[in-house]
């Protein structure tokens, strides 16, 4: 195993950033209707939610970073292309599949469409992660 130094935090913080704007736009602005469909939550008045639900997955999204930087590190990913196949094959292969899996319980109204919508999150958000680590590392 490799060190995990020196990192370059500036490309950390500017994919984390960067994926945490997505997710905003992807669950608010571009899906927020259908997200709230999918959660059986459509014909509720609407409500401030709580910091947690900022904060927690900001966190993730930064940890989940992190790990890409790392397997880039480890794998010397040497194009851009082959730094958003890394970004499909970590958002489809674990990101999106785990999202499908963890969508299919019986709390979900609307398992397979909540999955999906937040697949495609993590499938584009792992892209955008590897391109930019690589484009700034």
């Amino acid at each position: 195993m490799t060190s995990l130094t020196p990192m370059n935090l500036l490309g950390i913080f500017a994919a984390g950033f960067s994926v945490m704007m997505l997710g905003w736009l992807w669950f608010d602005l571009l899906f927020g209707r259908t997200y709230a469909v999918v959660l059986g939550r459509d014909r509720l008045p609407p409500s401030k939610p709580a910091p947690l639900y900022f904060v927690g997955p900001s966190i993730c999204m930064l940890v989940t970073t992190v790990t890409l930087a790392v397997l880039m590190r480890w794998l010397a990913v040497p194009t851009l292309p082959q730094a958003a196949e890394l970004g499909v094959l970590v958002g489809v292969g674990l990101l999106g599949s785990t999202a499908v899996n963890m969508g299919i319980n019986p709390n979900i109204p609307r398992p397979l469409p909540y999955g999906f919508l937040s697949a495609s999150y993590f499938l584009a958000s792992s892209v955008l992660i590897c391109i930019i680590l690589f484009s700034v590392g």
